[in-house]
């Protein structure tokens, strides 16, 4: 395998870092809020499924 000198490797890494599409500060934001809605709807889903579970335990142990 050929090594590359110092000088190569920086200007592959600059052609490369140039064909990387940054996303828009509008993209950033709306990606960003949908992360934080669908973590907290999963949080409240899985918040009601212990809830129910919690309560068939109960009434379960206590009509026991």
């Amino acid at each position: 395998m050929a090594r590359t000198s110092p000088f190569q490797f920086m200007q592959q890494v600059r052609s490369e870092v140039s064909k990387i599409i940054w996303p828009t500060r509008r993209e950033l934001l709306v990606t960003t809020a949908m992360v934080f809605l669908m973590a907290t709807l999963a949080s409240v889903f899985f918040f009601l499924v212990d809830k129910v579970i919690q309560f068939g335990l109960t009434s379960l142990l206590n009509y026991l």
